[in-house]
């Protein structure tokens, strides 16, 4: 159930009366948080409800707001709160650091099941009572060990998606370097072809002019005449044969 308007205004009152080094001591808490898990800055159980971390929230912002706390990094403090809540309150965000506690408790469940085989005594327990195992999760030391668990767990997700960034971001620069140089290369060749098209018209001459050259010679050349002969092998020139 969500506070109503009473609840909201003893709680302002409340924090009013708070002194500095409670809010002190809230901000450095805060800020020696684990910054991937949000559970953690509003100090909640894992298995908080949405009302449950709405609660805490209003509750610590108060703590911390910098207009109340005159810690020097209280804004800091206060943001990170913020996020906190808006991950939280975010399905698929919660949903993800969720799973990675899932991860975990499996993990160290995995590990403990191992470490009974060998406990005779302790594996007899297990056997006896129900609730052996719900006792266990619900103990101090497995929530500190599930705590760290899910440090570890958070820790390598986000280095393997930074990896992925960082492949992403080098896969994306070398295709824009190949666009570029495509481009290039198709920038050359235009200019190329653009080159050869401006010059047609004094190709065009040239070779009218050779070609007319060619034809008549150089001026004032005088040429040979041609030896009108039936075999070009032969230098003399055939004459006709008169016949009777």
């Amino acid at each position: 159930m969500g506070e109503t308007a009473d609840d909201d205004a003893l709680l302002k009152e409340f924090f009013a009366e708070v002194g500095e080094v409670e809010r002190d001591n809230e901000v450095i808490r805060i800020l020696s948080c684990f910054k991937l898990n949000p559970f953690e800055h509003l100090n909640l159980p894992f298995d908080s409800s949405i009302d449950e971390v709405k609660r805490q929230y209003r509750k610590l912002s108060l703590m911390v707001h910098p207009d109340k706390c005159k810690h020097p990094q209280a804004k800091e403090a206060f943001g990170a709160l913020a996020k906190a809540q808006q991950q939280l309150l975010d399905s698929q965000e919660r949903e993800y650091v969720l799973s990675q506690v899932k991860a975990a408790k499996e993990e160290l469940m995995s590990v403990r099941k191992k470490q009974l085989r060998k406990d005779t005594a302790s594996k007899i327990k297990s056997l006896v009572d129900d609730k052996f195992d719900q006792k266990h999760e619900q103990s101090q030391e497995f929530q500190q060990q599930l705590k760290l668990k899910v440090r570890e767990i958070l820790t390598e997700q986000e280095w393997r998606r930074r990896k992925m960034a960082m492949r992403i971001s080098e896969e994306e620069g070398r295709l824009k370097k190949d666009e570029e140089e495509q481009k290039e290369v198709w920038k050359r060749k235009r200019e190329h072809e653009e080159q050869w098209e401006g010059t047609r018209e004094k190709r065009v001459s040239s070779w009218r002019d050779f070609m007319k050259s060619g034809k008549k010679g150089k001026k004032g050349e005088i040429r040979p005449p041609k030896l009108k002969t039936e075999d070009p092998n032969k230098s003399y020139v055939q004459r006709p044969v008169k016949r009777g």
